[in-house]
């Protein structure tokens, strides 16, 4: 009896995630009222901007909305995994993705996202390499060679997980011997 009352209140606190998720959502938000600012400076500067400040307005909008694609993946992909399946019947444009990623399929997606981001600031940085010092232009490169390095053992401990058998859409898993 208390065996089951210990595992009934354990299985209950993952709705304690619930809140965070929510709050995702909000910063979600947040994020899109930077992108708005961003967007309005974009617009407003773009007829006496340089080309490269172009470039440089472009990246900062595309690497605002991988923020916010990597936010909505955590959000859905957190929430599924961790506190409670969606009725994706209920909504008909529901991404097929968002119901077949695991765990395992949401860190790689992460750390994917997260050097892409990065990509993207050293991108930044490339661009604007008069204003900035060879020391930022150093930390920066490392950090992305750190996020880069990082996804690859990932990918590589997954696949040794896996036993070395790659799964591809509607391949069930290997049996290891």
């Amino acid at each position: 009896m208390a065996e089951r009352i210990v595992e009934t209140v354990i299985f209950s606190s993952r709705w304690l995630l619930a809140p965070f998720y929510v709050g995702l959502v909000l910063a979600l938000g947040v994020l899109l009222l930077k992108f708005m600012q961003e967007l309005l400076h974009f617009v407003s500067h773009s007829f006496r901007a340089t080309e490269a400040d172009i470039i440089l307005g472009v990246l900062t909008l595309v690497d605002l909305t991988f923020t916010g694609s990597l936010v909505v993946i955590v959000i859905f992909s957190g929430y599924e995994n961790f506190v409670s399946k969606i009725d994706m019947a209920q909504t008909r444009d529901w991404p097929e993705w968002m119901s077949k990623i695991d765990f395992t399929g949401l860190k790689l997606k992460l750390m994917s996202s997260i050097v892409a981001i990065s990509a993207i600031q050293l991108l930044k940085i490339f661009m604007d390499l008069k204003n900035i010092s060879d020391r930022e232009v150093a930390w920066y490169v490392g950090l992305h060679v750190v996020f880069v390095v990082s996804g690859l053992v990932f990918a590589l401990t997954d696949r040794f997980g896996e036993g070395g058998h790659g799964k591809s859409h509607g391949d069930k898993p290997q049996p290891h011997l």
